[in-house]
C-alpha cells in the first residue's frame, strides 16, 4: 500500500489548526487547576465547583464522551477542535457578558481538555505518517507545552492577575483557535485516512477506544472510594488511613496507575511505552514547573521563559536526532534540579521566597524544553503503530494524574510536591523521574529505528521475490514457446541419429528438466548433474575429484542444511565447468573446502589462461550471465560472499563463504 501523501495547503491547514487549538490549553477554565498535565480530571471526589446531581453527572460524563467519540471519529479532528473551540469560546463570552449559565454546562467543560488532546496528536500523527515528521514532532511537542503556559495562565486567573480584561484576551485566543480549525476542516470535509495506520484492525482500533474511555471512566468509581471503603480494600485500619495526610490520595493514585497500565497494554507494547514516557515527564515537570512560576511571581518573565522553553523542546523533538537530544535536555533538566537543590542546601522553596528571576527562568525553560521534546520525540516512534492520539491522550493523561497523587503521598517529607501558591517542597522525586523518562524516550528510538530496520529488511525481501516472480513469468511464455520445443524435439529424434546423437538427446532432456523446474520456482539442477542426496558438503565435493581436479577437504564431516549445500555444489560444478570451457585443455583445477563454524568457505583455483576482470561487466552487459547468476547470485541469495581473481596468463580463483544459518 503507498504511503499517504500531502499538499503544501493540507499541510499549513494541518499545522495552522492543530497549534492554533493547542493554545484552548493555555485558557482557564471553571474547572482548570495549575497542574502543568495535559488532562485535568479528579480521581477523589467532585470537581472544584460542582454542586448538585446534574452537575456532577456531567462532570463525569463529559470528559469519558469526550474521550470516546473523539477516538471513534479520528479521522474527523478537526471537527473534535472546532467543537473544543466553540465550548470555550461559549464559555468565555458568557464570563464577559455577565451572563449566568447552568451548572452543569459549567461541567461540561471538563470535555474541552480530552477534545484539543486528541485531536491535536491526531493531526501530528497524520502529519507523521504523511512524511513530515519534523512538523508532527513539533505539533505534539507543542501540545504539552501549551499544557506548561497553561498552569501559567491559570495561577496569573486564579491569584487574580488574569481576571477581567483577562478573559477578553482568552476568548481572543478562543475565536483565533476556532477561526484556525476551519481550513483544514474544509480540506478534510470527508475525513483524513492518513490519520490511520495501514493495515490497522478494526479490533485494534476498538480496543484503543474502549482503552482510552475506561480510563477516564476510572474517576466514577474511584471518586467512591472513602477513607472506609479504601481501609477495607486495602486491609489496613481506617484510623491509620487518616493519620497519614495524603495516603488515601497515594492508594487511590496507585490503584489508576496500574489500571491504566494494564489498559495501555491490552492495546500493545507501542502504547504502554509511549504512554509510561509521557506521563513520567508530565509528573516530573509539575514540582520544578510550579516553583519556577512562582519564583518569578507570574509576571512577564514566566511567559518568556516557557515559550523559550516550548521553542526549544519543539526544535530537539523536530530535529533529525530527536531521540538523544530529547533525553540529552531531559537529563539537563534533571541536573538543573539538582544544582537547584544543593545550591538551596535541599530547600528549594527559597527560589520563591528570594523571587530569584534568573534561576527560575532556567528552571523554566529547560524543564519546558524536556517535557515538549520528550513528548514530540514519542509521538514520532509511535506513529507507525497508530496509537498516537489513544496513548499520549487519555492513557498519559491518566497515568499522569494517577502518578502525581503517589507522589505526593510518598514523598520523603510527607508533603506534597506543591503546596501554598505552588511552592515547591521537594525535587528529588522529580530528578529521578525525568531520568526514567530520559531513558524511556531513549528506548523508544532505539526500539523504534530496531522496528524500522526490520521492516525495511522484510520489504526489500518482499520485492526481490516479487521481482524474481515478475521476472519469471516475462520468460516463462518465450522459453515455453520456443527453448523447451526444440529441447524436446532433440530429445524426441536424437536417439536415431545414435553416437554424438543419443548424447545430445539425454543432455536435451536434462536442460528441459532444469528449466521446467526454474519456471516453476524451483532450483534448477546443473547441467550433467543431479542435486546432491547428502547435506555432507565433503563428500558431495570429494566426489567431484579426478585426474584434471584435485579436492581438499576436512577429515571431519562438513555438515550444511539443504537447499544451500545443492547451492554450494552448484556453484562448485559451475566454477569448474568454466574452467573446462575457457580455462584451456591442460588446465588443472584445485578445490579447497573448509569449515568455519558459524559458515564453510569454497576456493575454486585453476592454473588456465586466467582473463581480465573486466570481461565479466562486458559479459553481463551482453547477456551472458553465467558467473553474474549461476554463481555470484547463488552466493548472494544465501547470504555470502565472493571474490573472483584473475589476470591473463595467471589463471583464476574464485573464493566464497556462505553462513551456515541464515
Amino acid at each position: 500500500m503507498e504511503e499517504p501523501t500531502t499538499t503544501p495547503a493540507l499541510r499549513a491547514a494541518t499545522v495552522t489548526a492543530a497549534l492554533a487549538a493547542a493554545v484552548l490549553l493555555v485558557v482557564p477554565l471553571r474547572r482548570s487547576g495549575p497542574m502543568p498535565l495535559l488532562l485535568d480530571v479528579p480521581l477523589q471526589g467532585r470537581p472544584v465547583g460542582v454542586s448538585g446531581a446534574l452537575d456532577a453527572v456531567v462532570a463525569v460524563g463529559a470528559p469519558v464522551v469526550a474521550v470516546v467519540a473523539g477516538l471513534l471519529a479520528i479521522r474527523r479532528w478537526p471537527w473534535l477542535l472546532s467543537a473544543a473551540a466553540l465550548l470555550t469560546l461559549t464559555a468565555l463570552l458568557c464570563g464577559v457578558a455577565g451572563v449566568a449559565t447552568p451548572e452543569w454546562f459549567g461541567s461540561l467543560l471538563l470535555a474541552v481538555r480530552p477534545l484539543v488532546v486528541i485531536g491535536v496528536f491526531a493531526a501530528a500523527q497524520s502529519l507523521i505518517r504523511c512524511g513530515e515528521i519534523r512538523l508532527g514532532a513539533v505539533v505534539a511537542g507543542s501540545c504539552v507545552g501549551a499544557a506548561m503556559i497553561g498552569s501559567a495562565s491559570v495561577l496569573q486567573y486564579w491569584f487574580g492577575t488574569g481576571r477581567g480584561g483577562g478573559l477578553d484576551w482568552f476568548a481572543g485566543l478562543a475565536v483565533a483557535a476556532l477561526a484556525g480549525t476551519v481550513p483544514a476542516g474544509w480540506l478534510l470535509r470527508r475525513g483524513d485516512t492518513a490519520v490511520l495506520p495501514a493495515g490497522g484492525s478494526r479490533g485494534r482500533r476498538w480496543r484503543l477506544v474502549v482503552a482510552g474511555g475506561l480510563a477516564i471512566a476510572l474517576t466514577w468509581p474511584l471518586g467512591q472510594l472513602t477513607s472506609d471503603r479504601l481501609s477495607v480494600l486495602i486491609g489496613v485500619s481506617e484510623s491509620s488511613l487518616n493519620r497519614h495526610q495524603y495516603a488515601q490520595s497515594a492508594v487511590i493514585g496507585a490503584i489508576a496507575v496500574v489500571i491504566v497500565a494494564v489498559l495501555a497494554a491490552m492495546t500493545g507494547p507501542w502504547s504502554l511505552g509511549g504512554a509510561l514516557t509521557a506521563a513520567v515527564v508530565q509528573v516530573a515537570a509539575v514540582g520544578p514547573m510550579l516553583l519556577a512560576l512562582t519564583s518569578l511571581k507570574l509576571g512577564p518573565a514566566s511567559w518568556v521563559a516557557v515559550l523559550a522553553g516550548l521553542a526549544l523542546g519543539a526544535t530537539l523533538a523536530g530535529s533529525r536526532w530527536r531521540y538523544p537530544l530529547s533525553a540529552a535536555v531531559t537529563v539537563t533538566a534533571a541536573v538543573a534540579l539538582i544544582i537547584v537543590s544543593v545550591a538551596t542546601s535541599g530547600r528549594p522553596e527559597k527560589l520563591a521566597d528570594q523571587e530569584s528571576v534568573i534561576p527560575g527562568v532556567l528552571l523554566a525553560v529547560v524543564v519546558t524544553a524536556a517535557a515538549t521534546a520528550v513528548v514530540g520525540a514519542t509521538a514520532t516512534a509511535l506513529t507507525p503503530a497508530g496509537v498516537v492520539p489513544a496513548a499520549l491522550g487519555p492513557l498519559a493523561g491518566m497515568l499522569a494524574i494517577g502518578g502525581l497523587q503517589v507522589v505526593n503521598g510518598t514523598n520523603p517529607r510527607g508533603t506534597a510536591v506543591w503546596s501554598g501558591y505552588g511552592r515547591a517542597a521537594d525535587l528529588d522525586v522529580s530528578v529521578w523521574l525525568l531520568l526514567v523518562a530520559a531513558a524511556g524516550v531513549g528506548g523508544l528510538g532505539l526500539a523504534r529505528q530496531w522496528a524500522n530496520r526490520r521492516a525495511e529488511r522484510r520489504l526489500a525481501e518482499q520485492i526481490r521475490l516479487e521481482a524474481a516472480e515478475a521476472e519469471r513469468n516475462r520468460l516463462a511464455r518465450p522459453i515455453h514457446d520456443g527453448v523447451l520445443q526444440v529441447l524436446a524435439l532433440v530429445q524426441r529424434h536424437g536417439a536415431d541419429l545414435g553416437g554424438t546423437g543419443s548424447q545430445l538427446a539425454a543432455l536435451a532432456g536434462e536442460q528441459e528438466v532444469a528449466l521446467r523446474s526454474l519456471l516453476s520456482g524451483g532450483a534448477p539442477t546443473p547441467p550433467g548433474e543431479k542435486p546432491p542426496a547428502s547435506d555432507d558438503l565433503r563428500t558431495t565435493l570429494t566426489a567431484l575429484a579426478s585426474a584434471t581436479v584435485e579436492v581438499a577437504a576436512p577429515a571431519d564431516p562438513v555438515p550444511l542444511p539443504q537447499p544451500a549445500a545443492g547451492e554450494v555444489t552448484a556453484v562448485v560444478l559451475a566454477a569448474l565447468d568454466n574452467v573446462r570451457r575457457h580455462a584451456g585443455p591442460d588446465a588443472r583445477a584445485w578445490v579447497l573446502l573448509e569449515d568455519e563454524g558459524d559458515g564453510v568457505r569454497v576456493t575454486v583455483r585453476d592454473n588456465g589462461v586466467g582473463f581480465d576482470p573486466v570481461r565479466l561487466a562486458e559479459a553481463a552487459g551482453e547477456g551472458r550471465l553465467g558467473v553474474a547468476q549461476s554463481i555470484r547470485g547463488r552466493i548472494t541469495d544465501l547470504g555470502g560472499t565472493i571474490d573472483i581473481f584473475s589476470r591473463p596468463g595467471q589463471g583464476t580463483e574464485i573464493e566464497f563463504w556462505v553462513p551456515r544459518r541464515r
